[in-house]
């Protein structure tokens, strides 16, 4: 370490060291080191734990004889036995007979009469009626010192028409300013509720015209839903007539050599006739054969019956 002093030539005492580093300590101070080693008292057979209220305590001054303790103890225990003996060994009374039940009488030098009804005794008495408390006289104070007196004349301690004119200025000015705030007062109210009613006409106004707004765009929006559901409507028919004839056009197409075969084959297998030749056919020729039939029966029963006549 280092230190520099020096003595100005004016005569000043300057100090001056060099800059060191501060040495490694510990924060706290050391304790003194204790001449007892303290533990966990919990674990001390000399502390007492529980209830120390009924507990013999024995100063420390005196040694404790151990021979004397076990002496007494064991005199405490044989009296607990010899009382405990005179008690068995006592004859109590005996169970009373059939019948018949034990009461409990005294045995005292003095009887006293045992009752559960407590005594009760009527006395009377008879009180002098009092008169009513007077009133309290008012309570005037003694007199003391001496009486002084003085003549004033008129005019000389206050001038009414002159002590007046402040308190007439006073009260006349604040009359006039509360007048004047109350009629204030009165037109702002006027105002203020002018203004209310021109707002509420003014709002009644704009919700009337978002209102009639509000209706207006309602309808367009109808108008042109109702629209949007006709134009719809149009194209789903003019697609479904598209579709249609576009149908009609391919079935054409593709019946139109298909119906010649269809009724030559159909023809073929005799699902399609003629009328005429059915109605022959079916009625016309089984009447016919039928008639011709009988007609060819009768004839040959008449040559049948003239061929007999002619052989008789």
């Amino acid at each position: 370490m280092a230190f520099v002093s020096q003595r100005e030539t004016s005569g000043t005492y300057t100090f001056s060291s060099r800059p060191r580093a501060v040495d490694n300590r510990s924060r706290y101070r050391e304790a003194p080191p204790s001449l007892f080693q303290y533990g966990n008292i919990m674990y001390d057979r000399r502390v007492v734990r529980g209830n120390t209220y009924a507990q013999r305590v024995i100063p420390t001054t005196t040694q404790a004889d151990m021979a004397e303790l076990q002496r007494q103890q064991e005199q405490r225990r044989r009296a607990v036995a010899r009382r405990r003996a005179r008690e068995q060994d006592r004859v109590g009374t005996p169970e009373a007979l059939q019948g018949r039940q034990h009461i409990e009488v005294q045995t005292e030098l003095y009887l006293e009469e045992l009752s559960n009804q407590v005594t009760e005794v009527d006395a009377e008495c008879q009180t002098h009626a009092f008169l009513d408390r007077p009133d309290t006289p008012l309570f005037i104070p003694a007199k003391s010192g001496v009486d002084v007196a003085t003549q004033i004349e008129d005019g000389e301690l206050f001038d009414f028409d002159q002590e007046v004119q402040p308190v007439l200025e006073v009260l006349v000015g604040k009359v006039m300013e509360q007048s004047l705030l109350e009629v204030m007062e009165e037109e702002e109210l006027a105002r203020l509720r002018a203004q209310q009613r021109a707002f509420e006409e003014r709002r009644n106004a704009q919700l009337c015209e978002v209102q009639r707004l509000q209706e207006q765009e309602r309808r367009h929006t109808e108008e042109k839903e109702r629209r949007i559901a006709q134009q719809k409507e149009v194209l789903r028919r003019e697609k479904e007539v598209a579709e249609k004839l576009a149908a009609r056009a391919y079935t054409q197409q593709h019946l139109a050599n298909l119906v010649p075969s269809l009724f030559t084959s159909l023809r073929c297998h005799g699902f399609f006739t003629d009328v005429l030749q059915h109605e022959v056919e079916t009625n016309f020729l089984p009447w016919l054969m039928n008639e011709v039939h009988c007609t060819a029966d009768q004839r040959h029963s008449s040559r049948s019956v003239l061929d007999g006549k002619r052989v008789t």
